[in-house]
């Protein structure tokens, strides 16, 4: 159950604290006094997106922080903890307590935390599927949907419809997908042959050229030393010819070296310090030497028909270069073709053997999704038979006794994820008049106590911590309102109850009432949420009643409504 939450620069709230707890709390107060702000604020808390337009304006973001006190084990905590977070253990109890925050600026940024740990939106969501069930105007509006009906009737009938619909999805999607591969396939056949085809022919011709990894960068290193040959040649020998002459009796740089080493070594002995210069020197003509006897070597290796191997290099390169261009863009991109060529032919020829082996999947899967379909069926069709009976209960005693709830489950055309069939909750209003679809005829009044005839009894079968109501009593009142308040109560009884009321009728039932009074400067702060017990209360029952706090017969109505509750006497 959410213990606190704490509001600061939403909407006309600027710093409230909402004491909660067990039991049913009645909010109320003035319009435009911020009520709705404190669903707005919850919604925040459970992952509802963000508007920039609910920051106060004048302030650079909005704040929200919820207290909740739950089971120190199971999936909430697991999921808190999956994210980083971490709860505070309540000693003795079982219990212990989750913060959750969230802040939205006025530029639209949003950050959450969980448990103390920064976390996404994503993680308020399927906490607050969990934590709390929050049902508005909107909601009244959207039960006269084909979807809400549906989903409905499936949290009645709980366990056993899961279970079934687990199982009919299972083979639901995998016929659907395999179905979408085998039209591909069948549509494709002729492409993908074609395909086959082409690719064929594509390895065959890389084969033939069998090109290596790198060969063309190597080939174009060989074509540009072979179209230079000649000046290769000349510079080589020249630079030879300057360093040791072979062929002519010019002076060279190995005899010039000899020359002055030889002149020091003359002289060497009369001072010490030409000794290293001479040595020095010497190898120097060593090295020289080792050069020209290297330029010797190239001279040696250079092709002696460079013209017929240039020819030869580029045939190869225009080979290389014609793959290229229609398998490339790159000659790595072509050997690649050639490595995963075979495989792909092995999945395009084997198109065959896959439409017969999906053909046969897909018709297998057809034959138990109808027979899953119609076990989903039988299930929804037990339940609805049940939960009509008990919300027609209900409705009794929400002040429409000649009530009757009708849910009708038929079958569709086509199958969906959640199987074949259509529910349609429909309302008889009175004896002998024809069951007619909540969507068509249903006041707003009547489907608000249809909605919580249905939150009532679905509560016994798929229980949730909280729940709020967001003025769920619009277009009702009298001994209807009172009807509602006591329903409230009883579900209160099972789980935490928040509600936003404008009805005295309602708010007299709830065991914890709070007051949101705007101040004189439009804003709502810390002292403008009171928590109202014994006179306090009673003048806010007399508002709510007549307009006047003080006046005495709204304060003598509203003492008699709380007695009537506290009795639990009928009026």
């Amino acid at each position: 159950m959410i213990e606190e939450i704490s509001i600061r620069d939403l909407g006309v709230i600027a710093d409230a604290s909402l004491p909660l707890g067990p039991g049913f709390t009645a909010l109320t107060g003035e319009t435009g006094a911020g009520k709705t702000m404190v669903v707005s604020a919850l919604g925040l808390l459970l992952g509802n997106r963000a508007d920039t337009g609910a920051v106060r304006q004048g302030s650079a973001q909005a704040w929200v922080e919820g207290r909740w006190r739950i089971s120190d084990a199971g999936e909430i905590v697991d999921r808190v903890r999956d994210a980083g977070g971490d709860l505070d253990p309540i000693a003795d109890s079982g219990t212990a307590e989750l913060v959750l925050s969230r802040s939205v600026s006025s530029e639209g940024r949003s950050r959450v935390v969980v448990g103390g740990r920064s976390a996404p939106v994503s993680v308020l969501t399927e906490l607050g599927e969990q934590l709390v069930v929050v049902h508005g105007q909107s909601d009244q509006v959207r039960l006269r949907s084909a979807v809400a009906q549906r989903e409905a009737l499936d949290r009645f009938a709980g366990a056993e419809l899961a279970v079934a619909l687990e199982n009919y999805q299972h083979v639901f999607h995998r016929w659907r997908d395999n179905q979408a591969e085998l039209d591909e396939l069948v549509a494709e056949q002729a492409r993908r042959a074609r395909e086959a085809e082409d690719l064929r022919v594509a390895m065959a011709e890389i084969e033939t050229v069998s090109p290596q990894p790198g060969e063309d960068v190597e080939l174009a290193e060989r074509a540009e030393r072979l179209s230079n040959l000649e000046d290769l040649r000349i510079a080589a020998a020249s630079a030879r010819e300057s360093m040791s002459a072979e062929e002519s009796d010019g002076a060279d740089v190995v005899g010039l070296l000899d020359s002055a080493r030889r002149n020091l070594d003359r002289v060497v002995g009369h001072d010490a310090a030409l000794a290293p210069i001479a040595e020095a020197l010497s190898n120097a003509s060593y090295l020289v030497s080792d050069v020209a006897a290297q330029l010797s070597t190239y001279l040696a290796g250079l092709d002696a028909d460079g013209a017929r191997e240039l020819e030869i290099v580029q045939e190869r390169r225009a080979e290389l270069g014609a793959l290229a261009r229609k398998y490339g863009p790159s000659l790595d991109d072509v050997i690649e073709r050639l490595d995963s060529g075979s495989a792909r032919l092995f999945e395009l020829d084997g198109d065959s053997e896959r439409i017969e082996q999906l053909t046969l999947d897909v018709e297998a899967d057809s034959r138990l999704v109808a027979e899953l379909a119609a076990s989903l069926t039988t299930v929804r069709r037990a339940a609805a038979a049940a939960l009509g009976d008990e919300v027609s209960a209900e409705l009794t005693a929400l002040a429409m006794a000649d009530a009757r709830v009708v849910i009708d489950v038929s079958e569709r055309e086509e199958y969906a994820q959640t199987g074949k069939d259509q529910v349609t909750i429909m309302l008889q209003p009175h004896g002998g008049a024809e069951p007619r679809a909540l969507g068509r005829g249903a006041s707003g009044g009547e489907l608000s106590r249809v909605m919580l005839a249905i939150e009532v009894v679905i509560a016994g079968a798929d229980p949730v911590p909280t729940f709020i109501f967001d003025e769920i009593d619009a277009g009702v009142g009298g001994a209807s309102a009172i009807e509602i308040g006591r329903r409230l109560a009883r579900l209160a009884e099972s789980a935490q109850v928040i509600v936003v009321t404008h009805l005295a009728q309602v708010a007299a039932f709830a065991t914890n009432h709070l007051s949101v009074v705007k101040g004189s400067d439009g804003s709502v702060t810390a002292s403008s949420v009171r928590q109202l017990v014994g006179e306090e209360r009673t003048a806010e029952m007399a508002r709510l009643l007549s307009g006047l706090p003080d006046s005495e017969s709204g304060l003598e109505h509203a003492r008699e409504l709380l007695e009537l509750a506290r009795s639990g006497a009928r009026p």
